[in-house]
């Protein structure tokens, strides 16, 4: 009975589940794609996967399309949630709680949902879907995703620096772009990686967007597995996956900044 509760009580017994949960819905599916993209349908260590990719224009346009596509909605998230981050931080407290939860609020609802009901606003308002309409979709879905953890930092930040810096005779905009912006851009660049990631491999909301007219690389990559060419489709993935962890060296929290509140929660 004491070893059972001592085995209980110890810590390291409630990471257990959660191990195994990493185990079996992260680390297992990630060594499956590894291993499918270097072999072939016979079970062989080939190259092939990857020198099919890069011996196809199509694929590797498609490809930097896609990343031309992630960029753009990236910059434009940045540019429109970083002031309404700003915004928020500067409101007062209840009415800045509110307005959050106003911004969070469409996340409650399916993705799809919303890129069907972004499908029907340019209907009703008589707009050609296209590449415009695939932009205004993903920074519609992803904005939300930059605006918080900007205004996390913005609401944790030491105001003492800002009162400093206004002390020492800086002008507003100095204060700004030399205090307020480098203190908050760990807050950005969480929410650059947040917005980044999912937009470079989304499917769905180009298929829906454009009337599957635009392709980026998600889509070829979903074609690819629904096509049963698991050992193709694997090597895109981890090429896809490739590029989404070199996103992760720009990232620039570090335990200096850890306490600016630069993540999402």
């Amino acid at each position: 009975m004491n070893k059972i509760t001592l085995f209980f009580a110890s810590r390291k017994t409630w990471t257990i589940p959660y191990i195994l949960f990493a185990a079996i819905f992260v680390v297992l599916p990630l060594l499956l794609i590894v291993v499918y993209a270097f072999t072939d349908e016979s079970g062989h260590l080939t190259l092939q996967n990857f020198a099919k990719f890069f011996a196809h224009p199509e694929a590797i346009n498609t490809f930097v399309y896609s990343i031309g596509i992630a960029i753009i909605t990236t910059l434009a998230c940045i540019l429109l949630g970083y002031p309404a981050a700003w915004i928020l931080s500067n409101s007062s407290m209840n009415r800045s709680r509110t307005l959050v939860v106003l911004f969070i609020l469409p996340m409650w609802v399916n993705i799809l949902v919303r890129t069907l009901a972004t499908v029907a606003l340019f209907d009703f308002l008589r707009l050609p879907l296209g590449e415009g309409a695939l932009i205004f979709g993903m920074v519609y879905n992803f904005i939300p995703f930059m605006i918080y953890p900007i205004y996390n930092t913005l609401q944790k930040m030491d105001k003492s620096y800002i009162e400093a810096a206004q002390d020492l005779g800086a002008s507003p905009w100095q204060v700004f772009f030399k205090t307020v912006f480098p203190l908050s851009m760990p807050g950005v660049m969480s929410g650059v990686m947040m917005v980044f990631m999912p937009t470079i491999s989304t499917f769905a909301i180009a298929e829906l967007l454009t009337m599957n007219n635009i392709k980026l690389f998600g889509t070829t990559i979903q074609e690819n597995i629904n096509n049963s060419l698991w050992n193709y489709g694997a090597a895109l993935s981890l090429i896809m996956l490739l590029l989404i962890g070199a996103t992760a060296l720009f990232n620039t929290d570090d335990k200096d900044n850890s306490n600016e509140g630069g993540g999402l929660w």
